[in-house]
């Protein structure tokens, strides 16, 4: 069959229209083949990777070793979490008792924090397994807790070991050390009638028998500020031990330290005579607080009687006690 086209005008136009609708037929069919050639690419491209089941498994059991892992670890710190409260417990416990048998006050100046009464604290940690802490986050913040405890009990620490230096120091410088070795008291402290004068007058100090020539030691340790004759109290030594406390020893025969020496508790300053308005050989001691005098046998510590003596001196020392004033 052979199509035949006029040349006329009408052949002409009919042509033209026959071209231009095969020509886009063609071009929407060359569209269709393309976006179907497209979505086959597409499709080929974005297709999900598939794994083996030994991959799987792999993958599997290597999280299940990592949790158990982990897992493992966060129960052993909560369990040294729990042994470091129980710990800083006992620790608050131990601070309250060394402080009680210090004589602190809890509520003394010196530490105006005070100890935590640990018995309000006093607890158990028994509970079960998986209610210790729960995760890790609760672990964190557990730990971030007992960091603050733990600075808190250390600040608590270092006052009570301030105080207690502190205390050992007014301690030292109490002159609690018997100044002879001869313990007989003549006169005592307080108001008495006076052997020369008969007139009764307070006596500001102890009134110690013993023979002359016995070794007088400092009762607390200070500076010398005075060792010289003084009136009635003839060669006298006066040792300042800090904060206004005073101790003076009278009558003596020696002095063996001059103003300004630095003494020990215990070292020798004197020696025992009858200097001054004294009618035997005797030490007069005197402790003064601001220049107030105070009783010494508040301070000096009571002493036993030794299991043997080399020298048995009693009887010496009897002999001159209704003499000695």
């Amino acid at each position: 069959m052979r199509i035949v086209f006029s040349k006329g005008p009408s052949g002409d136009s009919s042509a033209k229209g026959l071209k231009l609708s095969l020509a886009a037929v063609f071009a929407i069919a060359g569209l269709g083949v393309a976006a179907a050639a497209g979505a086959w690419v597409q499709g080929r491209v974005s297709q999900p990777a598939t794994l083996s089941v030994v991959q799987e498994q792999a993958i599997n059991d290597l999280a299940t070793r990592d949790s158990n892992y982990i897992r493992g670890n966060v129960d052993l710190l909560a369990s040294k979490v729990g042994d470091l409260q129980a710990r800083l417990i006992e620790l608050e416990g131990l601070s309250k008792r060394v402080a009680k048998v210090a004589g602190l006050s809890y509520t003394d100046p010196e530490i105006q924090a005070g100890i935590v009464d640990a018995s309000a604290q006093v607890m158990d940690y028994i509970t079960p397994d998986d209610a210790a802490f729960g995760s890790a986050e609760g672990l964190g913040r557990e730990l971030d807790s007992l960091q603050q405890q733990a600075a808190r009990q250390k600040d608590r620490l270092a006052m009570l070991d301030v105080a207690l230096t502190r205390r050992a120091g007014v301690e030292a410088s109490l002159p609690t050390y018997t100044p002879v070795n001869y313990p007989y008291l003549s006169s005592s402290f307080g108001w008495r009638r006076n052997p020369v004068t008969g007139r009764h007058v307070m006596h500001e100090g102890l009134d110690f028998a013993a023979p002359r020539g016995t070794p007088i030691r400092a009762a607390s340790g200070g500076v010398v500020t005075e060792a010289r004759s003084i009136s009635g109290y003839g060669k006298m030594v006066e040792i300042t031990h800090g904060n206004g406390l005073v101790t003076r020893y009278a009558h003596a025969s020696k002095l063996n330290v001059a103003v300004g020496d630095i003494v020990e508790k215990g070292q020798l300053i004197a020696n025992v005579g009858s200097t001054g308005r004294s009618t035997g050989p005797h030490l007069h001691f005197e402790v003064r607080m601001a220049g107030h005098p105070l009783d010494p046998t508040l301070f000096l510590a009571k002493q036993e009687a030794p299991p043997s003596m080399v020298v048995d001196a009693s009887k010496q020392v009897e002999a001159i006690l209704p003499e000695v004033r």
